[in-house]
């Protein structure tokens, strides 16, 4: 498929890149700084910022699935929603966040005493994009959020996927960034979650 990948120089969207070009895809890697991407098969890199939606909009057009790994406290979420509208691209992945996920019913895991104050912001922009997403009517979207641990590690391939609790292991909740992308990538190859989130850990 030819995939447009958002972030595609950060922590997940690295290992997202690197998981696309092993599986053959053809992918525009997009970042604000194209000296951060890396060299890989299958990969061109594209320059995009989400504060232009229309030049990003031009640069996703053509694309059969997006997928957008970015920080929400970084970015607008009505100007990233708006430019993959105007790109004309029906498929959309999100690389979401772990703290709206329910610990209990009702209550999410930003909600806890014991999260920390300092991701906050990013976990409730993370929430609000989903809440954005899910008044959306154009767009095929899926939200994976990643445990509560979301660090380098290994790519196993052994893990657990979930929709809207968050998952717990021996080892409490976590999942690598090389296993999450394998699970992201999966959902783009055979889709199981279109228009709702879902979660993966171990």
């Amino acid at each position: 498929m030819k995939i447009a990948l958002v972030g595609a120089s950060g922590q997940a969207g690295s290992r997202i890149l690197n998981e696309l070009s092993q599986r053959n895809h053809i992918i525009t890697a997009i970042a604000r700084d194209t000296a951060k991407i890396a060299s890989l098969p299958g990969v061109t890199a594209a320059q995009g910022d989400i504060a232009d939606p229309e030049g990003l909009a031009a640069v996703l057009k053509g694309h059969d699935v997006i997928i957008s790994s970015v920080h929400f406290t970084d970015f607008d979420k009505d100007k990233l929603i708006a430019a993959v509208k105007a790109s004309g691209v029906k498929r959309y992945y999100v690389v979401g966040g772990a703290g709206s996920l329910e610990v209990a019913p009702g209550v999410p895991l930003n909600a806890t005493p014991e999260f920390p104050a300092a991701v906050k912001p990013e976990s409730e922009g993370g929430a609000r994009y989903l809440e954005a997403l899910k008044a959306e009517e154009d767009l095929n979207w899926t939200y994976l959020s990643p445990s509560a641990l979301f660090v380098a590690g290994e790519r196993t391939g052994r893990f657990r996927l979930g929709t809207d609790q968050l998952l717990v292991g021996p080892n409490g909740s976590s999942i690598s960034f090389e296993d999450y992308a394998i699970a992201l990538v999966d959902e783009i190859e055979a889709p199981r979650h279109e228009r709702r989130r879902f979660t993966v850990g171990y």
